[in-house]
């Protein structure tokens, strides 16, 4: 089969993504093995080409955000059929034993891996992922529209759960990308009003299509006090803007993996007034099932823009440079 591999860790431009041939992977006892149909380009493939996230597994393909149909199945594998469509998304696999998992936070589990990051991901014709992890997908929807939900969709839902937003009440959205714009749909189907704080105007127009209250540059103030805020943008220098847009009580929910540095806070103009910054960490399965059921039903859709499996360099590339609003959606070329 053809894969994208991370050869060389290093600027996107500088061609250390590579397309090589690879034999397509066996799956183990308890995994599925996935033809790739679709796969969403998500940010953090980028920070995984680029280096900004460790290498974790050298010449790794990258991709989470997969929907394909099930090829094959391990010995040990139950309740799954060839020929079914199924999803793929970040967090591959948890160890179940430990106190995180025991509590419900297995996001959190110390042994967990990464679809993409630890193990190879849907940047390819085939991938396989443990049957526990896989996610049955709806009937309707197409399989690039699904694409995006599988990460974009599932930490942008987890950003808002952790941003504490009170019912009708205020949400400002620093960055407008492939998850801030779901996590937007859901946000205002249940009856928030939605400020979006980011720059190029394609997002911004994009914003107020979807139905949000205001649209403007990431540095500029809301038009009004904010409730809740989630920053998408990974861009450090814009937590303290948050907060200062931030009314009384807020939390501040950051949605990234990776984050450049925060400068220094102002107690009184940024903290005071018990506001609150909260981090996210990957998602539980429950979270995936719970944004996919509500997804469904407030007919949530990722405005999308197609490229083929083949040229996933030009489609990172081009979310680098901020080339598109929504998501960018690999279909693979090669069936």
């Amino acid at each position: 089969m053809h894969a994208w591999s991370v050869v060389i860790a290093g600027q996107v431009e500088e061609g250390g993504l590579r397309f090589v041939e690879r034999a397509v992977p066996v799956p183990g006892d308890d995994e599925l093995l996935v033809h790739v149909r679709a796969c969403g380009v998500c940010r953090t493939d980028l920070h995984v080409t680029e280096g900004d996230l460790p290498v974790r597994r050298p010449g790794v393909t990258p991709g989470h955000e997969v929907v394909g149909v099930v090829a094959g199945s391990g010995t040990g594998v139950r309740g799954f059929e060839v020929g079914e469509r199924v999803g793929v998304a970040w967090l591959r696999w948890t160890d179940g034993t430990c106190a995180y998992c025991a509590r419900g936070s297995e996001n959190l589990c110390p042994a967990s891996r990464y679809t993409g990051w630890d193990a190879d991901g849907g940047y390819a014709e085939y991938t396989v992922v443990p049957a526990a992890f896989a996610y049955r997908l709806p009937d309707g929807p197409d399989d690039v529209s699904l694409a995006p939900l599988l990460c974009a969709g599932i930490i942008g839902h987890r950003a808002l759960r952790r941003a504490s937003l009170p019912p009708g009440g205020r949400l400002g959205l620093y960055g407008f990308g492939g998850s801030a714009h779901l996590c937007a749909q859901v946000a205002l189907a249940e009856g928030a009003t939605v400020h979006v704080l980011t720059r190029g105007a394609a997002a911004r127009k994009l914003a107020l299509d979807l139905g949000a209250a205001s649209a403007r540059e990431p540095y500029e103030m809301p038009p009004e006090p904010l409730d809740s805020a989630i920053l998408f943008a990974p861009v450090g220098d814009l937590v303290p803007v948050a907060l200062r847009a931030l009314d009384r009580g807020g939390v501040l929910s950051i949605a990234g993996i990776h984050l450049s540095d925060i400068p220094p806070l102002r107690y009184e103009s940024e903290l005071f007034y018990e506001k609150e910054v909260r981090s996210v960490t990957s998602n539980t399965r429950a979270d995936g099932r719970e944004f996919l059921a509500l997804a469904a039903r407030h007919g949530v859709r990722a405005t999308t823009h197609t490229y083929p499996l083949s040229q996933a360099d030009r489609a990172l590339r081009d979310l680098k440079t901020g080339r598109f609003d929504g998501a960018a959606v690999l279909v693979n070329d090669l069936l």
